[in-house]
């Protein structure tokens, strides 16, 4: 079972848009050292959306080479098309990801039973972990838990990314769901309630600036350290709130230039951070003393 902090990696690009390879392979160090527990490759905070099907493969790949198997590389290969996520998940299995992390469908709104069906022809499909991810706030579909708990007994489908931010939801996923079967939160403001209550980990936004904090914070919390993990996540609780100012990823690929980590390049639809939100995340970096 993949475990801890695991970070949402953001695709760097140069401003004309064009993939920064040399920058990625700098990120991905950058979490070997700071102990990131795993890294999604090309999930939301990647750009998913906004990348072709070649790039979408060969960023994971880029990222599976580089950690040479160190740590867990997560494929997000989710896609409104069954047919189109089963051929992304097939790649990302080929080119060496441990596991793959699938969105639901967004936009064309299945159903329960469609969701399930979806879900349970990729799992045939292509043998390797998948873990489901519900972000209704950005897909218009919500995957309520009984059809979560449904899928956890398909054989190759692992957990779950819950990123509603409702903690009785993960509640009682982390109630009934099989042992083996991960919850883990996306939504960094409400990860550690979630995993003091018996959740495996955080897929994370905020681990992108501040890798070696969420990986204590989720050392902490899952050790059931409640007290030094709750005052960790108050300190970092201005991240969590103001890389959200825009629609992810464009304020936390503005903090990273900010940090000298990248460039600002960020492709349409999406722009660079407006300028009257720059002093807001600025001092919010600074204020979690990642800066």
């Amino acid at each position: 079972m993949i475990t801890g902090s695991i970070v949402a990696l953001v695709t760097p690009m140069h401003t004309t848009g064009d993939i920064d390879w040399e920058n990625l392979d700098k990120l991905v160090d950058l979490h070997l050292d700071k102990g990131t527990d795993s890294i999604v490759a090309v999930g939301t905070t990647g750009e998913s959306a906004t990348l072709n099907c070649d790039e979408h493969c060969q960023v994971i790949k880029r990222i599976v080479d580089r950690v040479a198997g160190r740590i867990p590389v997560i494929a997000g290969t989710g896609a409104n098309s069954t047919s189109e996520a089963i051929e992304l998940t097939r790649e990302a299995k080929n080119v060496g990801a441990d596991a793959c992390l699938l969105v639901t469908p967004y936009y064309n709104k299945p159903t329960q039973e469609g969701l399930y069906q979806h879900y349970k022809a990729i799992a045939e499909a292509v043998d390797i972990d998948q873990i489901l991810y519900n972000v209704p706030g950005r897909t218009a579909c919500d995957m309520l838990p009984e059809t979560v708990l449904r899928l956890a007994s398909v054989k190759n489908i692992v957990g779950v990314k819950e990123a509603t931010g409702d903690l009785d939801r993960a509640r009682l996923l982390i109630e009934q769901s099989p042992a083996d079967f991960a919850i883990y939160s996306g939504d960094d403001a409400t990860a550690v309630e979630l995993m003091i209550a018996g959740g495996q980990g955080n897929i994370s936004v905020t681990a992108n600036v501040a890798p070696a904090e969420m990986a204590e914070l989720c050392q902490l919390a899952m050790a059931g350290k409640a007290d030094e993990a709750r005052a960790l996540q108050e300190r970092l609780m201005p991240l969590h709130d103001n890389l959200f100012v825009e629609a992810n990823p464009i304020p936390v690929k503005w903090a990273m230039a900010e940090m000298g980590l990248m460039g600002l390049g960020i492709r349409l639809p999406l722009t660079v951070l407006a300028d009257n939100y720059h002093a807001t995340v600025r001092d919010a970096l600074r204020s979690s003393e990642i800066i």
